[in-house]
């Protein structure tokens, strides 16, 4: 009998789905709107400071020295996916999506790989988890600074161009709370690792809040009127389109390439995801208040695709290697 895998829809889809719906029936605004925004920065600041803490320079320093997959997962994430963003964007009729959600489209192909979800679904698969770890933390910390400056080169940001104050923000938000961790590794570094439910509990909470507010402020300027749900339905077609071209190409790819079965799996999983726990902040920064929630809505869908097909997919890797194994060795 075939067994059919069924959706992986996790806790924190849910959650995203429901504030939406929060925000849509209770928008915030005036103060109260202020304060909240405060307080995303404030955790958004605090999970990437943990992200610095908890992570080993040695594993960074070991996994550089497998330079070619890290090269071609890089030249997947920011060069391969912008472009495949672009074309998708450019060949479709614009009367299908509105102008903000083929931004978001583009916006979505321009962030880093994932960190959680990229390792977790690599050591399902029985790949190569310390290049799966290496690899998809030089992403996550080099989109830092190449995002914002894809998203200058492929899109128009609040009036033509990226300003030296939105990069200064973003430094300020990511990159200095993770050199900080880093920095002060040795002495909190331990206690970050025993108390992982309050980064997973950071991270998640963080992109409620900045959802929350995009969200509330996208309502407010009349959103659910300005997407159809055929526009809807067409962010999940080329989301699904994308994710397949990529699930594909970097399965492809990495054979013709010559790489083994666990490299692989880390090309596949670390090379075809998007980042939301980058995005939702980065999103907030570079894009002005009433476009930034139509602008996430392609990188909320894109993020449960990957989750739901990486975990089918992760599976039959791990199954077909456990098959493997248990092939008895012939002379």
């Amino acid at each position: 009998m075939i067994r059919v895998p069924r959706p992986n829809l996790d806790g924190f889809t849910m959650a995203l789905v429901a504030t939406v719906g929060l925000a849509t029936v209770l928008p915030v605004h005036g103060v109260a709107a202020q304060g909240v925004h405060w307080l995303a920065e404030g955790a958004i600041a605090l999970l990437f400071f943990l992200h610095g803490a908890r992570l080993p320079r040695e594993e960074v320093v070991a996994g550089l020295s497998h330079w070619r997959l890290h090269l071609l997962i890089f030249a997947l994430t920011f060069a391969a996916f912008p472009l495949i963003g672009w074309l998708a964007v450019e060949t479709m009729p614009h009367s299908l999506l509105p102008p903000a959600l083929a931004i978001g489209v583009q916006f979505l192909c321009l962030l880093p790989s994932t960190v959680q979800s990229s390792i977790a679904f690599t050591s399902m698969a029985r790949g190569n988890v310390a290049a799966a770890v290496c690899s998809s933390t030089l992403s996550n910390i080099s989109g830092i600074l190449v995002t914002p400056l894809l998203v200058a080169l492929f899109l128009k940001v609040q009036g033509g161009a990226l300003s030296l104050e939105s990069l200064q923000t973003i430094a300020a938000q990511l990159l200095l709370p993770f050199a900080a961790g880093q920095l002060l590794r040795r002495w909190v570094g331990a206690w970050a690792a025993r108390h992982r439910t309050m980064l997973k509990f950071t991270d998640r909470s963080s992109i409620l809040l900045v959802v929350y507010i995009a969200f509330s402020e996208a309502v407010t300027n009349g959103l659910w009127h300005q997407v159809p749900p055929s526009a809807l339905m067409m962010v999940v077609l080329v989301d699904c389109a994308i994710l397949a071209v990529f699930l594909v190409g970097t399965t492809l790819l990495s054979r013709r390439l010559g790489f083994s079965r666990a490299d692989e799996a880390v090309i596949v999983f670390c090379g075809s995801k998007k980042s939301l726990v980058s995005g939702v902040p980065m999103a907030g920064v570079l894009f002005a208040p009433a476009t930034a929630g139509l602008v996430l809505l392609p990188v909320m869908v894109f993020h449960q695709l990957q989750l739901m097909v990486g975990a089918v997919l992760a599976r039959r890797y791990a199954d077909e290697g456990a098959a493997r194994d248990a092939v008895p060795a012939t002379s």
